[in-house]
């Protein structure tokens, strides 16, 4: 088995959202330590489930992704979500790892 993690995507770019495009179920449910007054973009969709940037740890050159990714998010023990921030900050770049 190799040490390198499986990464799955199909690097298409996302654009980020604002707040007020996210449900208000959802903010309610999964953003209600945000404060709405300071948060007003970085949200995006991804296999039906909304991320916001600031769940993700920030990633360096010499982690396991080799330096192609921004941040990772596990949901699991073996298994996560990469994001890669495009130059103008304006879009997101998806993946999952496994």
């Amino acid at each position: 088995m190799s040490d390198k993690p499986i990464i799955k995507t199909n690097n298409q770019w996302r654009q980020l959202s604002y707040r007020s495009e996210v449900p208000e179920n959802i903010l309610k449910s999964e953003f209600d330590y945000q404060d709405e007054n300071e948060v007003f973009d970085g949200f995006f969709k991804y296999k039906g489930f909304w991320y916001h940037l600031d769940q993700f740890m920030r990633l360096d050159n010499n982690s396991p992704f080799g330096g192609q990714w921004d941040g990772y998010l596990n949901d699991s023990a073996f298994s996560g979500v990469l994001v890669k921030l495009s130059d103008d900050g304006d879009s997101v770049k998806v993946a999952t790892f496994y």
